[in-house]
């Protein structure tokens, strides 16, 4: 299989068993986008000030910008920019190779994968789901290049595994959860009066998972054992960014309840999954797991930290 030169392979990994997860050929970096929810929390809506300037302080002893840019750049930056120059590279291998990625694409990826595993992009929006799913598309596309597989074989795959592409409704949801009935509503007064639901959630949610991502538990269906029954039973009810009323939790506690997205169920029919079979077919013949990284030589990708 001919997909440029000197690309570097990882170790062999397990096949995957859900055939609608393309992105597990990027799990090695599935929660960067939480990385950049973090600085974009961290960093006021301002322009940077002087490096010296006081953003905190502890019995008089300040904490500098400086001292706080030097350390979040530690703990997340090669992170958040290995992310920032693989997206690059990809874009770069669509334009050599006359890669093209449709708005249908995304949102087929976007169904199937939300379908099977909808914590994948929790802490994320809208935007940095769809360029992920963009660059891992581009990375199948042109590992898929020079590989033929029939249609026949293609078809057949579809018919014994076609349960996998009827998916349900999905619902992209946050969530404020209190210890009372009597905050939940008070926390409900708040965003009628205009608070954000983001802000609230960070303030007041004991579910300390989701409140660090505003609330944030990603896309819930029918079929997600992970959350309580009733935050789904009142999702189902609501509209694309419409707030629900106190729901009471089997553990005691009660929950606000906000819909950001909908995604529609449906089955999808073999010609609009074709090609998705195709690529994960072939993505599931290669010996080894490959990564944009794979593909820095090529488009003389450079970094801040060397090699």
């Amino acid at each position: 299989m001919k997909y440029g030169h000197n690309h570097k392979l990882q170790e062999p990994v397990p096949k995957r068993k859900l055939k609608t997860k393309p992105l597990l050929v990027l799990i090695a970096i599935l929660l960067i986008g939480n990385i950049f929810w973090f600085i974009g929390w961290l960093i006021p809506d301002k322009k940077l000030k002087q490096p010296d300037e006081v953003v905190a302080s502890v019995a008089g002893d300040p904490i500098t910008r400086e001292q706080w840019m030097t350390a979040m750049e530690k703990a997340v930056g090669r992170d958040v920019l290995r992310e920032l120059v693989n997206n690059k590279v990809m874009e770069t291998a669509a334009a050599k190779y006359g890669i093209e990625v449709s708005e249908k694409e995304l949102d087929l990826e976007l169904a199937l994968i939300t379908s099977v595993d909808g914590h994948t992009y929790s802490g994320l929006d809208l935007e940095q789901i769809r360029q992920r799913i963009r660059s891992t598309i581009i990375l199948e596309k042109v590992l898929s290049n020079d590989v033929v597989i029939d249609d026949a074989t293609v078809e057949s795959f579809y018919d014994e595994n076609e349960s996998l592409y009827t998916i349900l409704t999905s619902y992209r949801t946050s969530i404020i959860v209190v210890p009372s009935k009597k905050e939940a509503e008070r926390a409900l007064s708040e965003l009628s009066k205009g608070s954000s639901f983001d802000a609230l959630a960070k303030e007041l949610s004991i579910d300390l998972t989701s409140a660090n991502l505003g609330g944030d538990i990603g896309y819930i269906n029918a079929d997600t054992e992970t959350i309580d029954p009733a935050i789904y039973k009142e999702a189902s009810k609501l509209k694309e960014g419409k707030v629900g009323d106190v729901v009471d939790l089997k553990d005691g506690t009660f929950a606000i309840v906000q819909v950001n997205e909908v995604i529609n169920g449906r089955k999808f029919t073999f010609d609009e999954v074709k090609e998705h079979i195709k690529r994960e077919l072939t993505i599931e013949q290669l010996p080894q797991l490959v990564l944009p990284e794979a593909f820095w030589k090529e488009f003389d990708a450079k970094w801040f930290y060397g090699k």
